[in-house]
């Protein structure tokens, strides 16, 4: 019969195994927009983020997870600054529509204080519409996958294209001309030629002085 010896290392071992590795909680604490929304299409936009990291676990956050930071704005350009009890830890820059965020920036004893402020500088694109996703943060696993209820999403408002208006044409009655028949434009010339007439005997009757 075989014995297996029980050392301190091959408990720790499974008591590792046993025990389900637990994901922090990652709240928005506040957020701000320059400028305010609604976002207007093809002009630039900062976003300012601030975030609290709440310990589920035996750190404040797990060292072998990540989190992933996506924004729906063109050519962003990320500024990530991690505190620890209020003070600056680690600074991060990145470009592109995704971020990420290595976990062991963020894992501390639970007796810390761990937060994150998140600047986003983008362009929102020209041809947004409706509302856009400015800022969504996601917990991803050791396995690739996000952990199921960490997804924060924060959408704005896009200013909507107002509507062109069509001038109405100013249209000018035409000019109606009443052609004259011949009859009436004979009947009129003898009317002209009768007083005509009567005028001239009239000269010729008064008397010469």
């Amino acid at each position: 019969m075989t014995r297996f010896s029980r050392s301190p290392v091959m408990l720790l071992l499974l008591m590792l195994a046993i025990v389900p590795v637990t994901s922090a909680t990652v709240v928005l604490s506040d957020v701000a927009f320059t400028p305010n929304p609604p976002l207007e299409p093809g002009k630039s936009l900062n976003v300012v983020a601030r975030y609290a990291i709440i310990p589920s676990g035996s750190t404040t956050f797990s060292p072998g997870h990540q989190l992933q930071m996506q924004t729906g704005l063109d050519a962003a350009a990320w500024e990530i600054q991690v505190t620890l009890d209020g003070r600056n830890a680690a600074y991060l820059q990145k470009t592109g529509r995704v971020a990420f965020v290595n976990g062991e920036l963020l894992s501390y004893s639970t007796n810390h204080d761990v937060g994150m402020i998140v600047t986003i500088r983008g362009i929102v694109p020209p041809g947004a519409a409706g509302s856009i996703m400015a800022l969504q943060v996601d917990e991803i696993d050791n396995s690739g996958r996000i952990v199921p209820g960490s997804t924060l999403t924060i959408t704005q408002p896009v200013a909507g294209i107002p509507e062109e208006i069509t001038p109405v044409p100013t249209r000018t009655a035409p000019l109606v001309t009443t052609p004259v028949s011949p009859t009436k434009a004979a009947g009129f010339t003898s009317v002209l030629g009768i007083l005509g007439t009567g005028i001239a005997i009239l000269l010729l009757a008064r008397p010469k002085k």
